[in-house]
């Protein structure tokens, strides 16, 4: 099974998210990620963004929404990476609701 280039580019793919982070904070509290296959067999890397609540409400969430996707895309290569990316995105009370680990 050949792995997708962004298996060796973590570190590359950590430190974009820092920077995303710290450039949207207090929108972004966090963001995680899997790398994995997607739905039709192609390699993809899953990126669970933790927003703020007041980052989720009316147009916030989509303003900072595209300037997560916006960001993430223009700092790394995804398809150099070999693989698709894939953005989801749950305020801080969601999660509190849900208390699901991957988002934590």
């Amino acid at each position: 099974m050949n792995l997708p280039s962004v298996v060796a580019k973590q570190q590359q793919v950590n430190a974009t998210i820092a920077q995303v982070i710290n450039q949207l904070a207090p929108h972004v509290v966090h963001i995680r990620y899997d790398i994995g296959r997607d739905w039709s067999g192609d390699w993809a890397i899953f990126f669970r963004v933790l927003l703020a609540d007041e980052a989720s409400r009316g147009n916030n969430l989509r303003t900072v929404t595209t300037q997560v996707e916006r960001m993430m895309s223009e700092r790394l290569d995804f398809e150099g990476m070999g693989v698709i990316s894939y953005f989801n995105f749950r305020s801080q009370s969601e999660q509190a609701a849900m208390r699901e680990p991957a988002w934590m």
